[in-house]
């Protein structure tokens, strides 16, 4: 196997009831010395197309349809005229960062990208948004989530859980049927693995996430959502 995973960092500042706040980002790059997929491509497409260098991109995949996970998708998928894939149902989100466009394909649940010599599978798992997705590949033994887990647990959008339900049922049906050995490679933070973060399940689903957030004011925000004008409409 040739296919390798490569991650590059973005960073920015948002402004949060006036203070301001370094972002940052993980784009991940699947493939090998000729052909890439890139996943969700965050705010610095230069800085992208440079980790990329003079390999061809089959396709741009965002697994949310936030603006921290589509900002530089056009960009990046422009220079090889490379599909741009996003789930039906983050379509409107999609275009609140790029309202005179729509992405290419329409991702499905268990719908295959290849490049190189893997695959790519893709795993519905809604909650931080209604058509949040991950994508898993056996030969790599990793599983790229997004914002649905990291690397301390349930990701949130703009510091709230919109239907921890809906994420906590992709978490444990999708994500942590998966081996334990699997790399878990989020948008925000470090990687860990399903081996280490399936143990906390019970506790997440006890309440302790809901618990925390009336003990203690919240964390600043990992990405920069809440300032984006993101509107949510969960019931479509």
């Amino acid at each position: 196997m040739t296919a390798r995973i490569e991650r590059v960092v973005t960073s920015g500042l948002v402004e949060i009831e006036d203070v301001e706040h370094k972002v940052e980002n993980n784009t991940w790059i699947v493939g090998d010395d000729d052909e890439v997929i890139v996943i969700d491509p965050a705010r610095d497409p230069e800085k992208i197309l440079e980790a990329v260098g003079d390999r061809e991109i089959l396709a741009v995949i965002c697994t949310h349809g936030l603006p921290d996970h589509v900002g530089a998708a056009i960009e990046v998928a422009a220079r090889d005229e490379a599909v741009i894939a996003v789930h039906a149902r983050d379509k409107r989100l999609w275009r609140q960062t790029w309202e005179d466009t729509w992405p290419d394909i329409e991702m499905e649940d268990e719908g295959l990208f290849a490049v190189a010599d893997v695959e790519l599978e893709v795993l519905a798992t809604p909650g931080v948004t209604p058509g949040g997705v991950s994508l898993y590949s056996e030969e790599l033994d990793a599983v790229f989530t997004g914002k649905t887990l990291l690397i301390d647990g349930p990701g949130k959008l703009a510091g709230e859980y919109p239907a921890l339900s809906d994420q906590l049922t992709s978490i444990g049906e999708r994500l942590f049927t998966l081996p334990h050995s699997t790399r878990v490679l989020p948008a925000h933070g470090e990687e860990s693995s399903i081996g280490d973060l399936e143990p906390q399940f019970d506790k997440w689903l006890s309440g302790s996430l809901t618990a925390q957030e009336h003990v203690a004011e919240p964390p600043p925000l990992v990405d920069g959502t809440k300032v984006s004008g993101v509107r949510l409409d969960l019931d479509e």
